[in-house]
């Protein structure tokens, strides 16, 4: 191999490297262009959310579904409670706290009544009719 060849090589791959870094160069430009609209979004973002947390209340977040399940829960007892006597079927419950009286709303309310009895907060009637009787248990009146 003589010098003028070698030359022309090493001329080669230096027109190739340089192609290559300018195409490096190119693509740090649009990453940082990118990267700086980004950012900027991301403080928009930030500067909205501490406006609308400015804006709400403190007391305002969303209640869970376990809360208002629980109130659910609790509604129920509060009515044995106020009605000690009464032998409530599902159906005479769902209308009496106003909840829907759909079969798969009173499913739901069936087993959650099987839920308070087990935890001793009512009592089910030792021959049930058609539909879960259930009366308040000594134990849920004092709560």
């Amino acid at each position: 191999m003589n010098i003028s060849e070698l030359l022309r090589l090493l001329q080669t791959e230096h027109d190739e490297t340089a192609a290559r870094a300018d195409n490096l160069r190119e693509q740090i430009e649009r990453l940082t262009t990118a990267l700086a609209e980004t950012e900027a979004r991301l403080a928009e973002l930030a500067a909205t959310r501490k406006v609308i947390d400015g804006l709400t209340p403190p007391d305002h977040a969303a209640a869970p579904a376990e809360t208002a399940t629980a109130t659910v829960y609790q509604r129920i007892v509060t009515t044995f409670n106020e009605h000690p006597g009464k032998v409530f079927r599902v159906r005479d419950l769902h209308e009496h706290l106003g909840l829907p009286t759909d079969e798969p709303s009173i499913n739901v309310t069936r087993s959650r009544l099987g839920r308070l009895v087990r935890q001793g907060l009512l009592e089910q009637r030792t021959r049930p009719l058609p539909e879960t009787d259930l009366t308040p248990s000594q134990k849920s009146k004092s709560m």
